[in-house]
């Protein structure tokens, strides 16, 4: 963000300006943060707050590099270690790189009890990892004393605990605590009552809360609430009252509401005040008490540093007592407390030394969020204190001997501390699948390098596919990359990237999608070879093959999303939790033909329609233009065979393309005015000629009434800015697709004039042609609907005039159809969606969208912030620990995220199902039945397998979409004598085929009963026949 101009650089920023705003990101662009310990928490956050944008961040720490760093701090490279570099000298360059728009400098001055503060004034934040609760209490009072305060932050890892603290000052004001984009929700009616309750079209839910406020508009009859705020009191999901309505005009109709935004003040108490009586964020609410126990046991865990001048050794029986005794000390003196968790302090004593990488990930993602909410107001801030354990990860360890989590010397010290040698050697070991290199894969593939996941000198393996390039906008948030990156593959240059953090990693990088179309690649055996399988996707179809994919492979899947700060885990291991495709969340619900075309009322429903005809247009016909001239090269030939009667699919739409072609730019800008008045006044003239304002329905009510909007018609204005806009963006799609060269000359104001006064509009005549207004009809398929004999004779004038004018050349049976790219501001394609949708929100009196929010919608965008990538990644990284352990269903966590609000939510995965099938006979989604067949093995042969090996009777058998056996059908019986081979004809190559099997209900007229599916193997030996 270059802060002299105050301009955002969209191309870097555009994913993250949807989840944080404008406003928010010019704060971040005036404000100085002090970062002080380069360890792997402090690395986490320093990455994740340069990346979002702030002005400066000043990196400080005193510490030497020393090889354990390399297993913590993603920054670190062996030959820091063996130079001896301080830890701030090595992290600064690389911290550096990640935004040019960032002045990152470092400091390793003294930072202690005898330090003067006055250097952080400065500063708009300040953070402490690493440091003794002393040193936090003496910067936090300092801060805190400042006008206005300085925002503190401090934040540890202490190998399975981890906390975070804010003190934002006695008055902090945040401008949107939720970030939720306030909707627009109709009104169906609003009683003259004290109180007046409003009650929302088709019982539509409002999501309000009592206390917060709503503004009135277009309300029909009850005019003077129009323009009005007025605070709600929530009587159910779809109604609420607004204080008194009894003295306004009878409500008639229409009208909609919009919830305001309104401000919240918080108040923080500081560190030292917050330790007796600490206010804390649960998140996991199977273990309610878990927060304050982490906080008395960490506390004693200061108390000990302070003491001792160390951390207790690692498997040192002695010092775990004294941290046990600590503890019971410090908790006996909290306000607020929980029984002391004696388990937990043995763990934390024998850990405190060790580190868990996803746990720094996980956490730095959390603290760093802070960090942006400190310097915006944007987002409620966390009070005061979050606490997170993976005691899950370690609990299952507690008998090995203490040898197993002793330093030997290499980068996994740290880890070892924790999990042991015998868990880190099977990292080590592990092949993993990831699919997708995009954020989530980036961050996931840090933690595998700092893990040691797939060691070249262990037979390990990370495999890793994404088809996509780098792009400018990715850099935001996907951190292996740079912009010398930019337009390469995004799999091979982050498997560059991860060998860079641990070269001993053995990455394997593709470029193709994992879809059926790859299943010759990603078959069976590869999956055989597999361990495990992570997915770091943006799309549910993507996620639920992939799914399906583990479930026939009985191979373990950690899958993960985020959408801007809202982020979930998903943990599914075979034989213990359900799948990815046991939950379908309801379908996203599709805009009506009948709104989109002819009945908007919001302007999702404009940006839609631009999108539509921009995909009609420019992509749609041209496609089919081509491939129409690819199928019957002659234009001749074509003429003969619709002469003789023939019906071609396509014809009429390609032979209208075809004669109505331009030829020059000119001609392009005249089609552009022509659609302007097609679009923006014959449509709002047609409408009104149908249904005129004063239609009534048959039940009296107006037509045009809440949410139906009347259209009115656009007068063309060149000096109008949008109208203008329209017609050159219009007018270089056209020549875009139609291959007309223009120059910049020909885009002025003044050659559009110049143009434009020659272009003829002809007289409007409205139609007498139905218009639907039913919401449930689907657009027809302009193709296949058949023309009538006006439009074939019409079709066989024009092509015959286009042969005899010598207009059918090879250039001019050929278009080029454009595909739709909303990043590039050069290519007229997002100037076309915005200008086309604030017209046709103009001409219904919807509020035009601006230039950002029209290109989210239109371009389908995610909102994105590394925050949330990083916290997700560190909770996966988490959980693939314990599935290489073996861990058992208890163990093992899903997470719901937001760090917006902020709410952290862990739960237990679904646990697998067993479907009783009858006769004490089950199964679950991950059992597969298995059946061996040779060449001569017939479908009865098969049934009778089935029956014998699970002993309940088959009555049905399909293969795919094709039934092969269902006893009803007439002459299924014959095909029990059938071959298999015969029935579902293999490929060469196919070892088995999946088939559905139903099995015979215990009485009569009942319906069959489901199984799992039944895997028929061609040969003897379950290999290729």
């Amino acid at each position: 963000m270059a802060t002299d101009s105050m301009e955002i650089d969209d191309s870097l920023y555009s994913r993250q300006r949807y989840v944080l705003g404008d406003s928010a990101m010019h704060q971040m662009a005036q404000s100085s943060v002090f970062l002080s310990g380069m360890g792997g928490l402090g690395v986490e956050i320093a990455k994740n707050i340069v990346l979002a944008g702030v002005k400066a961040v000043t990196l400080h720490d005193t510490k030497q590099c020393e090889t354990w760093d390399l297993g913590s701090n993603f920054f670190i490279r062996k030959e820091d270690v063996l130079s001896q570099r301080r830890r701030v000298e090595a992290v600064c360059p690389h911290v550096a790189e990640l935004n040019p728009y960032v002045h990152v400098d470092m400091s390793s001055s003294a930072l202690d009890d005898n330090t003067d503060l006055s250097f952080l004034r400065r500063y708009q934040c300040v953070i402490l990892t690493e440091a003794r609760l002393s040193l936090q209490k003496r910067v936090n009072e300092f801060c805190h004393s400042q006008q206005p305060p300085i925002r503190f932050i401090s934040c540890d890892v202490y190998g399975i605990c981890a906390r975070v603290f804010c003190d934002f000052g006695e008055e902090f004001e945040v401008f949107d605590p939720t970030g939720e984009e306030p909707k627009e929700v109709f009104i169906q009616s609003i009683t003259q009552d004290n109180p007046g309750v409003v009650t929302c079209m088709d019982n539509q839910p409002h999501g309000l809360q009592t206390g917060q406020s709503v503004v009135f508009r277009e309300v029909g009859g009850m005019v003077e609430l129009n323009g009005t705020s007025r605070q709600v009191s929530v009587l159910s999901s779809h109604s609420f009252a607004v204080g008194d309505t009894s003295q306004l005009q009878l409500y008639t109709h229409g009208g909609f509401f919009v919830m305001v935004k309104t401000p919240k003040m918080y108040r923080f108490e500081t560190l030292e005040r917050q330790l007796c009586e600490p206010r804390v964020l649960t998140p996991d609410f199977s273990k309610p008490e878990a927060p304050l126990q982490i906080h008395a046991g960490m506390l004693a865990l200061d108390t000990f540093q302070e003491q001792h001048s160390r951390l207790p050794n690692t498997g040192c029986l002695q010092d775990a007592e004294v941290l046990l005794k600590l503890t019971e000390e410090v908790n006996a003196a909290l306000k607020s407390k929980a029984s002391v968790n004696t388990e937990l302090v043995r763990c934390l004593s024998r850990t405190a030394r060790g580190t868990l990488p996803p746990l720094a990930a996980a956490v730095g993602g959390l603290a760093s969020q802070e960090v942006l909410k400190a310097i915006t107001g944007k987002f409620a801030p966390l009070q005061q204190w979050f606490y997170l354990d993976a005691i899950e990860v370690v609990k299952p360890l507690q008998p090995l001997s203490a040898e197993e989590f002793s330093p030997r010397g290499d980068r996994y010290d740290g880890l070892r501390a924790c999990i042991g040698d015998s868990l880190c050697l099977q990292l080590h070991k592990l092949r993993v699948f990831m699919v997708g290199c995009g954020a989530i894969g980036c961050e996931m593939l840090k933690n595998f390098a700092l893990l040691g996941i797939g060691l070249a000198k262990s037979s390990g393996e990370v495999c890793i596919t994404d088809p996509d390039l780098i792009e400018k906008s990715n850099l935001n948030r996907q951190f292996l990359f740079r912009p010398r990156h930019i337009q390469k593959p995004k799999s091979t240059t982050a498997a560059e990237a991860t060998r860079d953090i641990n070269p001993d990693l053995q990455v394997e990088a593709h470029l193709n999608k994992v879809c059926p179309a790859t299943e010759n690649i990603y078959n069976d055996s590869f999956y055989s070879s597999l361990n495990i399988v992570v997915t770091a996707l943006d799309n549910v179809e993507a996620r639920r093959y992939v799914d399906s994919r583990c479930v026939s492979n009985q191979r373990p899947l950690l899958d993960s999303g985020t959408m801007g700060t809202k982020g979930h885990t998903e943990i599914i291991v075979p034989n213990l939790t359900e799948s990815y495709n046991s939950h379908r969340d309801p379908p996203e619900e599709e805009i009506p033909f009948c709104t989109l075309k002819s009945f908007p009322s919001v302007i999702e429903h404009t940006i839609q329609w631009a999108r539509d005809k921009f995909e009609s247009a420019f992509v749609h016909k041209p496609s089919m233009y081509n491939s129409f001239w690819q199928t019957h090269s002659s234009a001749e030939v074509v003429l003969q065979r619709m002469q003789a009667g023939e019906s071609l699919e396509g014809s009429f739409q390609v032979i209208k393309l075809l004669s109505r072609q331009p030829t020059q730019w000119e001609q392009c800008v005249a089609v552009a005015r022509l659609k302007f008045e097609k679009y923006f006044k014959r449509k709002a003239l047609q409408l009104l000629h149908s249904f005129p304002l004063d239609t009534r329905l048959k039940d009296g009510s107006l037509f045009w009434q809440s949410p139906k909007r009347p259209p009115t018609p656009l007068e063309f204005d060149l000096k109008d800015s949008l109208h203008f806009a329209f017609i050159v963006s219009t007018a270089r799609l056209f020549a875009g697709i139609y291959n007309i060269p223009y120059s910049e000359r020909d885009l002025s104001e003044e050659a559009i004039t110049r143009t434009l006064a020659d272009v003829k509009i002809p007289e409007y005549r409205p139609s007498e042609k139905c218009i639907e207004t039913d919401e449930t009809a689907k657009k027809p398929d302009q193709i296949k609907m058949p023309l009538s004999s006006e439009e074939e004779r019409d079709a066989i004038a024009h092509l015959e005039q286009a042969i005899a004018t010598d207009r059918v050349t090879p250039e001019r049976l050929r278009m080029s159809p454009l595909q739709f790219e909303k990043d590039d501001d050069s290519n007229g394609h997002m100037d076309f969606v915005a200008s086309a949708s604030s017209l046709r929100a103009i001409m219904y009196s919807i509020e035009p969208a601006d230039r950002l929010k029209t290109k989210r919608i239109a371009g389908k965008i995610i909102p994105a912030i590394a925050t949330a990538t990083a916290a997700v990644a560190g909770l996966v990284a988490l959980e693939l620990i314990k599935v290489v352990g073996g861990f058992g269903f208890e163990s093992h966590k899903n997470c719901f995220f937001n760090l917006a609000i902020p709410v952290v939510v862990l739960t237990e995965p679904a646990a697998v199902k067993q479907t009783l099938i009858r006769n004490n006979i089950y199964y679950t989604i991950w059992d597969c039945w298995t059946v061996f067949g040779h060449e001569d093995f017939t479908l009865s042969d098969f049934m009778n397998a089935v029956r014998e090996k699970y002993g309940i009777e088959p009555t049905m058998v399909v293969h795919g979409v094709k039934m092969l056996y269902v006893p009803v059908m007439p002459g299924h019986s014959k095909r029990l004598k059938l071959t298999m081979h015969k029935l579902i004809k293999p490929s060469v190559d196919r070892r088995y085929v999946d088939l559905t099997v139903s099995f015979a209900p215990e009485a009569d007229g009942d319906e069959d009963l489901p199984g799992p599916p039944v895997r028929y193997y061609f040969s003897p030996d379950g290999e290729t026949p």
